[in-house]
């Protein structure tokens, strides 16, 4: 998302018009074929929202509770409202990542047997919100916002924003706290790389190395983990440092070094990367053993 310095410079007529062409296209050209809103009520159980997950191919849903009990993830106030009447039918209290989901399974007091996985199971969802970092926060964008604001927005570590369809606050622009339509539509980074990699005019962008100063893409502290760190260690490190995925990397051989915990890669060999969503297709009974696993065998 740091591509959006390079499109702001100031430059030649060619790159002005390719910024002027982002400014006018807006987020509601990006959610025309979206599909409907994925949520789950908060009396919802674990397992429940786990087979949503999967059934729905997503990693993340909004969950909703009925309006006037809860105080929103934070602060926000996102409702959903009869089209006609305007009365309110929900409040989404939050989203749950599966990031969230496994942090919950890994966490302290984590059992081997299957009764201490069904009981973990069993929790109701609104329970283990805010977790992790991203589900501190809940986010609106206004179907009126520029791609090149949206590409801001994103940039700051927000990977996923809930768009009203129908909203009271349609002329407004950027990310709102308070929100209420009739229903809405979920737009992720991955949506918008998706739209960026399909315009013909930013192929001179899209082209550019990773590697080229002017993008700013590569930072210099490489945090990662060891082939021989496991799962469970692996998925307490990332919610710790609010890391969605990280680098698996060579083991040095020292008997010093701890596998439970994130190490420096820079300079070492990369073997592989682990991330949440690689376990999203991962059926409930096979989680708990596969937390023991070292990461490479998951």
């Amino acid at each position: 998302m740091q591509a959006t310095a390079e499109i702001q410079a100031a430059g030649s007529p060619r790159r002005s018009q390719k910024h002027q062409m982002l400014k006018d296209k807006q987020v509601k050209d990006l959610i025309v074929d979206k599909r409907r809103l994925v949520e789950v009520p908060y009396t919802a159980t674990l397992a429940d929202t786990i087979n949503t997950l999967m059934a729905n191919k997503v990693v993340a849903v909004p969950v909703a509770a009925p309006p006037g009990h809860w105080i929103g993830a934070g602060g926000s106030m996102i409702l959903e409202s009869d089209k006609q009447t305007g009365a309110v039918r929900k409040h989404y209290i939050g989203m749950v990542t599966m990031l969230d989901i496994l942090a919950h399974i890994a966490g302290n007091g984590c059992g081997d047997d299957d009764v201490h996985l069904t009981k973990k199971m069993m929790v109701p969802i609104s329970s283990i919100i805010g977790h992790c970092l991203e589900s501190l926060s809940l986010w609106t964008l206004s179907p009126n916002t520029s791609i090149v604001d949206c590409m801001e927005v994103f940039s700051k570590g927000i990977h996923r924003a809930m768009v009203p369809v129908n909203g009271r606050s349609e002329n407004v622009v950027g990310v709102e706290l308070t929100e209420s339509a009739s229903c809405y539509r979920m737009l992720t980074q991955m949506d918008l790389l998706r739209f960026l990699n399909e315009q013909q005019e930013l192929k001179a962008i899209m082209s550019h190395k990773v590697s080229d100063k002017q993008l700013q893409a590569i930072t210099d502290t490489v945090f990662g983990v060891t082939n021989k760190a496991k799962v469970i260690d692996v998925i307490k490190c990332m919610r710790t440092a609010a890391l969605n995925a990280v680098p698996i990397v060579e083991s040095c051989n020292d008997i010093t070094e701890d596998h439970t915990q994130l190490v420096n890669g820079k300079k070492r060999k990369i073997v592989g990367t682990f991330s949440a969503t690689d376990l999203r297709g991962c059926p409930v009974s096979k989680m708990q053993p596969l937390l023991n696993l070292e990461v490479l065998d998951s």
